[in-house]
């Protein structure tokens, strides 16, 4: 301990000026925002109805999960929330970490802190804001230009232990001790790996945690996918933009797309895909210098992050309370297990692909490189969850299993399934595995014991087995997630799911442990206006033609840029793409004001 203190005074200086270049364009950021709405509430109220917020909430299906299973309010779930110093002194945090309990919206017992202890303890407007849209509960809440409304947080039974940010990293990740908590979120990132990311990768290996975090801010504040967000056995939430409107209300309760200009997109340097998901970011939270006040968070990772947070705490209760699904949240692979539930549950925004625009990679890359794996939806995870653990064999439409694989055996493990109609129907599956780290400082990545696995769906003709066909397949090298989205083929009402090894001449006995899940659903199509609507104001117009041209000559010039535009899903932005938006000129959402 003694050669650590050592190294924590010739570290610590030098590294939070790295972590204050990484977020301190974030927060003035943020602090920009927030002042415009607070000073924007003393505009006139335009609605009198009470209703819930956040809206963000209601967005991403947790208050329709509420009316499936009233008692899911993360009761007997502990979250372990990592929150940074807003002040430093000679490179020193002076402990303004803490949410402002004092706010209407919370009860001070859900509460403990961990600190230094050598400074007295402050608020942090961010943490307030964060731990609010988690835990916080108020039924006479108001804002002005909102009106009455009932404030309900994903999670407001749930404890919460609150960790100043430098004395996690002493106290818990150097000694590669895991918070006693079920699900740990943290809001700071770095932009690269660096030991204590590596640490927190390795808590979540070693000891089962599922650790989830916000992936950054996007190309306006400079922020590439930071760390831990981005790194391979951490669950990455990226950001869904509010709508573009006067009207508050309405901004808060309607959600476009992920843009890179603010939730940051992959690849990672290492050339993995993430965020892994996103979801609503601008959220009415509390304020922390108005004990009854709340304010519009704005469009920033930090505020889905929590949203993501709380979602997996939902689910962690009713897998603790319900015996046949306890295997999902197991030491042993619950943490995969969750973040598959999470992944394959998630609903696909228009224009997610995976990669980029070129579809040429769709096989070697897993996730759409701005959405991750979509749109956090809430009641399709409970709903993927609470189906079951089906080990390999006969097994429903859907399910998700907690298993391994032997590595230098051949192994693979065969789930077979069917779909009495499968017009119109789509195929989700997806495999997620931890990679390995060591367990002391510096907790370097232990590559030789890293699997690269396969999966693959396949249409199986039970007459005949030479008509079987492999419809699709996932297998990224440098990916420890693999993802299918695929539409079912209506000459094949029998179906496997296969998951091994890319590579099984490993030439190693020991065993892989992975997340599966899988799911049978609609097709979506192309309903929601924000396949046209592409600055998202509500309207399709000549605006919209403007930007979709603009993003057709760039991708022909640029191919590896990260464009929308593709409405035909071919692969390029086209002419057929600007005949799809031109039919759809002057229609409007149900929110639009001129």
């Amino acid at each position: 301990m003694k050669r650590f203190k050592f190294y924590c005074r010739f570290r610590r200086k030098e590294m939070v000026e790295g972590v204050r270049k990484v977020f301190g364009s974030s927060l003035i950021a943020v602090g920009m925002m927030l002042f415009a709405f607070s000073r924007a509430a003393a505009a006139a109220d335009t609605s009198s109805d009470k209703i819930l917020q956040p809206q963000g909430l209601n967005y991403s299906g947790i208050y329709a999960l509420r009316q499936i299973d009233p008692d899911l309010t993360g009761q007997g779930v502990k979250f372990a929330v990592v929150c940074r110093s807003i002040t430093y002194i000679d490179g020193e945090p002076q402990n303004d970490y803490q949410p402002n309990i004092n706010h209407k919206c919370f009860k001070a017992e859900q509460f403990n802190f961990y600190n230094q202890a050598d400074l007295p303890s402050g608020i942090s407007p961010h943490s307030t804001a964060v731990c609010s849209i988690l835990f916080g509960e108020d039924s006479d809440a108001f804002n002005q230009r909102v009106g009455q409304f009932h404030y309900e947080g994903v999670a407001p039974q749930a404890k919460a232990d609150v960790y100043e940010f430098w004395h996690f990293l002493t106290n818990n990740v150097f000694s590669n001790q895991a918070p006693d908590a079920d699900v740990l979120t943290a809001d700071i990132g770095s932009q690269f790996e660096e030991w204590w990311t590596r640490g927190i990768e390795a808590m979540a290996e070693q000891q089962g945690l599922i650790v989830v975090a916000g992936i950054g801010n996007g190309s306006d504040t400079y922020d590439p996918p930071l760390y831990p967000a981005a790194g391979s056995n951490v669950i990455g939430v990226g950001v869904v933009d509010s709508v573009k409107t006067e009207n508050l209300s309405a901004a808060l309760a309607n959600f476009s797309l992920a843009h890179t200009e603010h939730s940051s997109s992959g690849p990672t340097a290492d050339k993995r895909c993430k965020p892994d998901i996103v979801a609503a970011g601008n959220c009415l939270a509390a304020d922390a210098n108005d004990p009854t006040g709340y304010k519009a968070a704005g469009n920033w990772s930090s505020f889905s992050t929590p949203i993501a947070a709380g979602t997996i705490g939902l689910l962690v209760q009713k897998a603790k309370e319900d015996e046949d699904l306890k295997m999902a949240v197991s030491p042993e692979g619950g943490n995969c297990v969750m973040k598959a539930i999470l992944l394959n549950s998630a609903s696909k925004l228009p224009f997610w692909h995976k990669g980029r625009l070129d579809k040429e990679d769709d096989h070697s890359v897993p996730l759409d490189y701005v959405q991750g794996a979509g749109l956090l939806n809430a009641t399709e995870a409970y709903k993927q969850l609470t189906a079951g653990r089906h080990e390999q064999g006969n097994v429903p439409a859907a399910g998700w299993d907690n298993n391994h694989l032997k590595k230098g055996a051949n192994e693979e493990k065969v789930y077979s399934f069917a779909i009495s109609q499968p017009a119109g129907k789509i195929i989700s599956a997806t495999a997620v595995w931890n990679k390995h780290y060591n367990s002391v400082y510096p907790f370097e990545a232990i590559t030789a014991k890293d699997a690269d696995l396969r999966l693959e769906l396949w249409g199986i003709n039970p007459d005949n087995p030479n008509g079987s066909r492999l419809l699709d397949y996932s297998d990224s090298s440098a990916d420890n997630i693999e993802h299918i989205y695929y539409p079912a083929d209506v000459n094949y009402t029998q179906y496997e799911i296969v998951v091994s090894y890319s590579d099984s001449d490993t030439g190693n006995s020991e065993t892989q442990r992975y997340g599966l899940a899988w799911n049978v659903t609609r097709d979506a199509g192309k309903e929601s206006i924000f396949w046209y609507d592409l600055n998202a104001d509500g309207v399709v117009n000549e605006a919209d033609t403007n930007i979709l041209i603009y993003n057709s000559l760039t991708s022909a010039k640029s191919p590896q840029s990260y464009l929308l535009g593709d409405i035909d899903t071919d692969g390029i932005i086209g002419s057929k793409d600007i005949q799809n938006l031109s039919n759809n000129k002057d229609r409007q959402a149900g929110w639009h004001t001129n």
